[in-house]
């Protein structure tokens, strides 16, 4: 009994060999159509050119070129994907494969191809330890909502082979390349990675670790969510990037979900006039795509966040409702995406107040990716907001551990500091906020919890020239409008507020 397959606008019945668009029966030759049988049977994955001359022309001597006349007229009958690209990708002397999803053509989400890491050791035996690195990091990336990952057994179609990056992107459906080498010397090893730009062929980011073998497990873990934490705001930003370059007409439902992003998260310091914006393209993305679960949360989040910080919502929008609804429906949608439960646990925990299902929502977004920025991020101001200021700093340290080098840290840093701070650790807090000054150029919650820190130590004379530098950031400044932006009116700031008085910060 046979199936039926989809694929793009196509519907392909396996038992009658009968290719459909939109109820249309769409002609194809035989051995055409056994050739797209094989290819969609394959499901994403390279199939070689002699398995589909054994299929096509079975017990039967033909010439290869036969095989490359019915792969050149399914591809004229096919067309291209919605991204321009051909269905069919040709992997050079290998064999092709069929791109069913085209890298998310519903929703514009890119795919990224991890490719065989070359063994630099001169020792063949040490073959197994490369190919572990890199089915970790598939599996790793594997984990992320935001992007599709080829699969692997396609990947290795290009092991020990010289390749144009190009060619390959192409051949797989992939928007982005990590490629790689890894060299054992004795108990030392470097593993060096590139995230690069399949249609241009550029070079995104590059980056060398070197350790020790030791446990080859532990190891691979290590390189795994190092290089994770370093990838996914690199890919994060080149879509941003790619979502600017193209015409407005053009933009599609995750093109107007990358221009909100921006909005909502980054090195800057997000106004309240941004999630107004963040809100409008929101709601474009999702009258093109009402099921696009990232949208949804997002505009879920830019709701509670424009109610929270203290902005007002247009005429007739209580934000309030919007952010618990929205939630809903990217849950419904997508319960199963890591940054859709982090969105629906921070608003039962800000609005609703079911902080108990709250927490466990987020719990579960952390346990579902332990390797994203922005789980690990937000989920230490929930742990924070609850009380739970260990869990805190546990959280904002899994950041720091992901992230090295990478301008947000300073939002971990002093979400560290705020947690010592709020947990009576004075010393422990003056120590982290000053990290987190030193990377946090020009904004001005450091300056205060570092004046504070400065003011239950003794050291007014510094304690007031931070308090100073905040106000030359922030001349409105008081502690009842430090206390109206960040949102703790019950007392999770206490130690934060009686140092800033005591450093001669006004009331009101």
């Amino acid at each position: 009994m046979g199936e039926r397959i989809a694929f793009g606008p196509y519907l392909f019945d396996t038992a009658s060999a009968m290719l459909l668009r939109g109820g249309d029966v769409v002609s194809l030759g035989g051995r055409a159509a056994t050739v797209l049988q094989v290819l969609l049977e394959a499901d994403g994955e390279v199939v070689g050119k002699s398995h589909l001359m054994d299929r096509v022309w079975p017990d039967t001597v033909v010439e290869e070129g036969n095989l490359a006349v019915q792969v050149a007229a399914l591809r004229r009958i096919l067309g291209t994907r919605p991204d321009g690209a051909e269905w069919i990708g040709n992997v050079a002397r290998v064999g092709y494969r069929l791109v069913r999803d085209a890298g998310g053509a519903t929703t514009g989400i890119p795919a990224i191809a991890v490719l065989p890491f070359a063994n630099l050791s001169g020792d063949r035996a040490e073959d197994y330890f490369v190919d572990g690195i890199v089915a970790e990091l598939i599996a790793a990336l594997s984990r992320f909502k935001s992007f599709a990952v080829i699969a692997r057994n396609s990947s290795l179609a290009f092991k020990d082979r010289a390749v144009d990056v190009r060619e390959v992107a192409r051949a797989l459906g992939a928007r982005y390349l990590l490629e790689g080498s890894v060299r054992l010397a004795g108990p030392r090893v470097r593993v060096t990675a590139q995230l690069i730009d399949g249609a241009s062929g550029s070079h995104l980011w590059a980056e060398s670790f070197d350790g020790a073998v030791g446990d080859i497990l532990d190891f691979q873990d290590s390189i795994t969510e190092t290089v994770i934490g370093l990838i996914e705001p690199q890919l994060r930003r080149a879509e941003i990037e790619r979502a600017r370059r193209k015409r407005p007409e053009n933009l599609d439902a995750y093109d107007l979900y990358l221009q909100a992003l921006p909005f909502m998260q980054g090195v800057r310091i997000v106004q309240l006039e941004d999630f107004d914006r963040a809100i409008e393209l929101l709601e474009r993305a999702i009258s093109l795509d009402p099921d696009f679960a990232p949208a949804l949360a997002l505009a879920a989040w830019a709701h509670e966040m424009r109610l929270t910080r203290g902005g007002t919502a247009p005429p007739g929008v209580d934000d309030a409702r919007q952010a618990l609804a929205l939630a809903a429906r990217g849950l419904a949608a997508d319960g199963n995406d890591p940054n859709v439960m982090l969105v629906a646990g921070i608003v039962r925990l800000t609005i609703s107040g079911e902080h108990a299902t709250g927490l466990a929502l987020i719990r579960r977004a952390q346990a579902a990716n332990p390797n994203s920025l922005l789980i690990a991020n937000v989920s230490g101001y929930a742990h924070f907001f609850m009380g739970d200021y260990d869990g805190a700093i546990a959280s904002h340290e899994r950041f720091l551990q992901l992230s090295p080098g990478l301008a947000e840290t300073f939002w971990s840093l002093n979400g560290i500091a705020r947690a010592h701070l709020a947990a009576g650790r004075v010393e422990e807090a003056l120590a982290w906020g000053l990290r987190g000054l030193a990377a946090s150029e020009g904004v001005d919650f450091p300056h205060c919890i570092v004046a504070a820190a400065y003011a239950h130590l003794g050291r007014l004379d510094e304690a007031q020239a931070q308090l100073a530098r905040a106000h030359a950031i922030w001349p409105n400044l008081t502690i009842s409008s430090l206390l109206g932006r960040t949102g703790q009116p019950d007392g999770r700031d206490r130690v934060l507020v009686e140092g800033l008085r005591l450093a001669g910060l006004r009331e009101s």
